[in-house]
C-alpha cells in the first residue's frame, strides 16, 4: 500500500491502483448505485484533457517530456474506454471508480481523470503510481483548468457523439417504417378515431404516417446539435478564466476542436455557459418529444394486433419469447412494451433534467454529476431501443389481409366513400337497411344492385387515392 496526502489527511491506496486520494475519497463518500460513468463521457473528458495538454504545451507552460507522457497515457485510455463502449471490456472501470450520482458539481470525476492520467504517465516515465514529484494530477495535468469548464465541455462533447448514434437510429427507425409502408399500400382497412370505427384508411398510409412522425424527430435531433456546441472550455472555475493564461483561453478550443472532430466553438460569453445549463433542458425535451412519438406507435400497434382472433388481429408482430407460463403458444407484444417503458422513463428523466437545471445558483450548478448522467443516459437507452425496435419488430410485422377486410366489410365505415356518387340519403337509408337485417354495409349495398363489385372497388380506390388490391 502507499500513503497519500491530502488537506484532510492521509489515506492508504493499493500500490498499483491508478486512481489516488481524491478518486478514493469520492468512493467512499457516496453509496454505489451499481451504476458506472457513461464511457462516452469518459472519453470526452479525456480528449478535453488531451487538449489541455497540448494547449500547454503550445504555450510553453509544459515541458515536452511530460507532455508525451500525458499524451501517451491518455491515449491508452482512450483505447480502453472505447472497448467500453462496444462492451468489450470494462477494464477503464477498475481505473474510473468514482460513482455517478456524487456531490460536488463533478469535482471527483475530474480529479479521477487528472490522478488516473497522472499516474499512467508516470508509469511510462518509469516511475511509480503516487511518486507525484515529476507529474502532479492538478498542477500538472489540470493546469489551466477547473472541474467547471471541463466537466461543462466534457459533458456537451459526449452528447454531441451520443446525439448523432440517436439520430442515426431514428433512421433505421424511419427506413423500417417506410419499408412497411410500401409493402402494406394496398390494403385496405378501416380508420379508427377514438377507438371507433372511422372512414377507410390503408395499412400502407398508417405507416407512412408513423415513418413521417419518426422522420420529424430524426430532423429535430440532428438539428439539436448546434445547441451543444457552444463550450465554455478556458473558462476554469466560473467563466472569467481565472489561473488561465489569455494565450491559452485563445487556443485550447481550436485544439479541442481538432482532436474531437466536433465543430466546437468557444462560447460567447464564458460566464453564460459556465453558469447556465438550458441548452440541456431543451435538447433533453427534444429527446422527451421523440420518446412520445415512440410510445404512441407502440400502443397502436398492439392495438392492431391485439387478439389476435379475439382483437382487432389486422397485423401479427414477430414472436420473439413464449408469452405465458401457463397458456401454451401465447405471444406477447414484448419488444413494443419494452420500448414503451423505456420511453416513460425517459419522460421522467426529462422531469429530473429539467428540475435540477433550474437549481443552478449564481456561478455554477452542483447537480452537473445527475444532469449528466441522467441526459446521456437517456439518449443511449432511446438509441439502443430504436434498433431493437426496427430490428425484432417493425421490420418482421406481417399484415392480416383478410381480418382487415373482415373488419372493413363488417363495418359501415365505406359509406362515406359513396355520398358523392349516389347522395346523403340514399347511402343513409342502405346503412339502416344492413344494421336492420344484420348484413354488412358493402353486402347491403351490393344487394341494392345499386353499384357492381368493380365499381364498388373502382370508387373506393378513386376516393381514398390508392389501388385496392
Amino acid at each position: 500500500m502507499r500513503i497519500e496526502k491530502d488537506s484532510l489527511g492521509e489515506l492508504e491506496i493499493a500500490d498499483d491502483a491508478l486512481y489516488g486520494i481524491h478518486s478514493y475519497r469520492s468512493y467512499l463518500n457516496f453509496p454505489s448505485s451499481n451504476e458506472k460513468v457513461n464511457p462516452y463521457l469518459i472519453k470526452a473528458y479525456l480528449l478535453v484533457k488531451s487538449a489541455a495538454a497540448e494547449t500547454n504545451y503550445k504555450c510553453g507552460l509544459l515541458f515536452k517530456e511530460k507532455f508525451d507522457a500525458i499524451k501517451e497515457a491518455i491515449d491508452l485510455l482512450l483505447e480502453e474506454t472505447e472497448l467500453a463502449i462496444i462492451k468489450e471490456s470494462d477494464s477503464i472501470y477498475g481505473k474510473v471508480i468514482v460513482d455517478p450520482y456524487q456531490g460536488g458539481a463533478g469535482t471527483s470525476l475530474n480529479m479521477n481523470i487528472n490522478e488516473i492520467i497522472a499516474n499512467s504517465a508516470l508509469i511510462l516515465m518509469d516511475k511509480q503510481p503516487g511518486d507525484y514529484g515529476l507529474i502532479h494530477p492538478l498542477d500538472t495535468v489540470n493546469m489551466s483548468q477547473s472541474t467547471n469548464d471541463t466537466y461543462t465541455t466534457a459533458f456537451k462533447i459526449a452528447s454531441i457523439y451520443l446525439l448523432r448514434e440517436l439520430t442515426e437510429s431514428f433512421e433505421k427507425l424511419q427506413n423500417a417504417f417506410q419499408q412497411k409502408e410500401n409493402e402494406f399500400k394496398g390494403i385496405l382497412k378501416l380508420g379508427r378515431t377514438e377507438f371507433q370505427d372511422a372512414v377507410p384508411i390503408t395499412l400502407g398510409q398508417e405507416f407512412g404516417a408513423y415513418a413521417q412522425a419518426v422522420s420529424r424527430d430524426r430532423w429535430r435531433l440532428y438539428n439539436a446539435e448546434e445547441r451543444l456546441r457552444s463550450v465554455n472550455m478556458g473558462g476554469t472555475a466560473i467563466g472569467n478564466s481565472v489561473t488561465a493564461t489569455k494565450n491559452y483561453v485563445l487556443n485550447v478550443n481550436s485544439i479541442l476542436k481538432k482532436i474531437t472532430g466536433l465543430p466546437i466553438a468557444k462560447g460567447e460569453d464564458l460566464i453564460d455557459v459556465t453558469q447556465n445549463l438550458d441548452v440541456f433542458a431543451e435538447v433533453h425535451g427534444l429527446v422527451k418529444a421523440g420518446a412520445t412519438s415512440i410510445i404512441k406507435i407502440c400502443n397502436d400497434l398492439r392495438f392492431m394486433s391485439s387478439g389476435p382472433k379475439g382483437g382487432i388481429g389486422e397485423i401479427d408482430v414477430p414472436a420473439v419469447q413464449a408469452g405465458s407460463s401457463i397458456m401454451p403458444g401465447k405471444i406477447n407484444p414484448v419488444i413494443l412494451e419494452h420500448a414503451i417503458q423505456i420511453c416513460e422513463l425517459i419522460k421522467g428523466n426529462d422531469v429530473i433534467v429539467s428540475n435540477l437545471i433550474s437549481q443552478g445558483h449564481l456561478e455554477l450548478n452542483p447537480f452537473l454529476p445527475m444532469i449528466s448522467h441522467i441526459f446521456l443516459k437517456s439518449l443511449e437507452l432511446l438509441k439502443n431501443t430504436n434498433h431493437r425496435l426496427a430490428e425484432k419488430c417493425i421490420i418482421g410485422i406481417t399484415a392480416n389481409k383478410e381480418r382487415c377486410t373482415q373488419n372493413l366489410i363488417s363495418s359501415s365505415a365505406l359509406a362515406a366513400s359513396f355520398i358523392k356518387e349516389y347522395g346523403y340519403e340514399t347511402i343513409e337509408e342502405i346503412v339502416k337497411y344492413a344494421a336492420s337485417n344484420n348484413l354488412s354495409f358493402i353486402n347491403a349495398l351490393l344487394e341494392s344492385k345499386l353499384i357492381s363489385e368493380t365499381e364498388l372497388y373502382s370508387i373506393v380506390s378513386r376516393e381514398l387515392g390508392v389501388k385496392i388490391e
